[in-house]
């Protein structure tokens, strides 16, 4: 997949990274973002992230529910970076606020059941974060907009939810407690007394009474908004079909990750939304693929039981290896012409004695005087040796074995990656290497960025 033409063409306004939690959308959108920026697009992104990486990573102390410009691009023709994080109860109060008149909005937020549904009701997040997009979208202020959808237990949830709020806030539910509020006179009082005194004697031992009155009292409050809520959510919807957005499925070289991407391709084409491809995030690799894990094992055991492992001819000789070592002829000639020879003496001197000329060196017990010590050191030396063979050998082992699980991974990712493109062979895919660490700064993001194009350094 190429990325840097997607970023580089100005029809591209929206791009949508998404998928399960946890697979990297945070990093991929920044990462996006700051390349976008620095090749010249005006460029904001949009977090839900409740971490806070992003906001660490660019170098910014907190996010809000402004965008805040990120210092520190080295963007051209203008380039920038803004960054935010959603703030659903900010958001939600906003469209309140927007939408109701002063004493109507006041009551709306001061409600319990309200303040409620605003923190964190089911699919809320996911509905403002849509609502947010559509908002930033209106401003014009931004030719590249990069959303990170919000981390839900199914990559399916940012699609889904402004559909599941709206029909929450437009159900049968919500009818039923607005029915007492719409019918007039003995009528609607005869409702109220009958109908309500049912519901409340079933779901106020389910919810509570006061609970049950909160919801009435929201429903009455917010009557005149509901419809606003579902046209909003349908305008941002065809927006995310619109052909200046492009979706980017992230997902990890996992089995369940990318089963949750494969669902979320399956859905996006079945919603007529433009895929631009997949990131296969945190892909693994190693410098040394030719040592199968078959061999590394092979070796490590051969290693911890004393054998000798596919070792050449220079290592063999030191040890030794009778096939290899110096016949004993050679060991002395080699021992002789070590040694030295004694220096001539001075003329009128008395020659030093050698073991030629003094007979005490002849005599063994002379020979042998400082046997005990010669001995005793390379029985020392011996053992030094021997056990740095066997660090260096269980060392080796070790490592052997490390490389061994590296290459089963490998093996894995690689038949889990053929499973998904057997069944999406049309879907473009950018692998990125695993890093080392965390991402926490610009230059970490930049390296993402580089990573995710292939490689390729962004020109600024």
């Amino acid at each position: 997949m190429e990325l840097d033409p997607l970023l580089d063409d100005r029809g591209t306004r929206i791009l949508v990274c998404c998928g399960a939690g946890g697979v990297g959308k945070t990093t991929t959108a920044a990462a996006l973002g700051v390349r976008a920026a620095e090749r010249g697009r005006r460029v904001v992104v949009l977090t839900i992230d409740p971490a806070r990486r992003l906001a660490q990573s660019m170098g910014i102390d907190s996010l809000d529910n402004t965008p805040r410009k990120v210092e520190g691009i080295k963007g051209s023709d203008g380039g920038e970076l803004h960054a935010m994080m959603l703030d659903m109860k900010r958001t939600f109060d906003e469209i309140v606020e927007a939408h109701a008149d002063p004493a109507r909005a006041r009551a709306i937020l001061e409600n319990p059941f309200y303040q409620s549904l605003s923190a964190g009701f089911a699919g809320t997040q996911e509905y403002m974060a849509m609502e947010k997009l559509g908002q930033l979208r209106a401003r014009d202020e931004w030719d590249l907009i990069v959303v990170d959808t919000p981390p839900s237990r199914s990559a399916l949830d940012f699609l889904d939810a402004p559909k599941r709020l709206g029909s929450f806030l437009d159900g049968k539910f919500i009818k039923l407690l607005m029915a007492p509020a719409k019918v007039g006179g003995r009528a609607g009082m005869k409702f109220l007394n009958v109908g309500m005194s049912m519901m409340t004697g079933t779901l106020g031992k389910l919810l509570g009474g006061q609970f049950l009155k909160d919801v009435q009292t929201f429903v009455a409050a917010m009557d005149t908004m509901f419809g606003g809520f579902r046209t909003r959510a349908d305008a941002t919807y065809k927006l995310l079909q619109a052909p200046g957005t492009a979706f980017l499925v992230v997902a990890t070289p996992e089995r369940d990750a990318l089963r949750e991407a494969a669902y979320f391709v399956e859905r996006l084409a079945a919603e007529e939304m433009p895929l631009a491809g997949l990131v296969l995030n945190r892909v693994h690799g190693s410098g040394a693929a030719g040592l199968s894990t078959e061999r590394a094992r092979a070796a490590a055991e051969n290693l911890d039981e004393g054998r000798i492992v596919d070792q050449g001819d220079g290592k063999t000789g030191q040890r030794g290896s009778p096939a290899t070592a110096p016949e004993p002829s050679d060991l002395a000639t080699a021992a002789t012409s070590a040694v030295p020879a004694a220096p001539a003496a001075p003329a009128g001197s008395e020659a030093a004695p050698t073991a030629a000329t003094d007979p005490a060196a002849q005599h063994p017990a002379a020979q042998h005087a400082d046997a005990p010590d010669d001995e005793a050191h390379d029985a020392e030396a011996h053992d030094v040796g021997s056990h740095d063979a066997v660090d260096v050998r269980h060392l080796t082992a070790g490592l052997l074995r490390l490389h061994a699980e590296r290459m089963r991974v490998l093996a894995r990712e690689q038949h889990t990656r053929d499973r998904f493109t057997a069944l999406h062979p049309e879907v473009a895919v950018a692998e990125v290497a695993a890093l080392p660490g965390d991402v926490h700064d610009l230059a970490g993001l930049r390296a993402i960025g580089d990573r995710l194009t292939g490689g390729r350094t962004s020109p600024a």
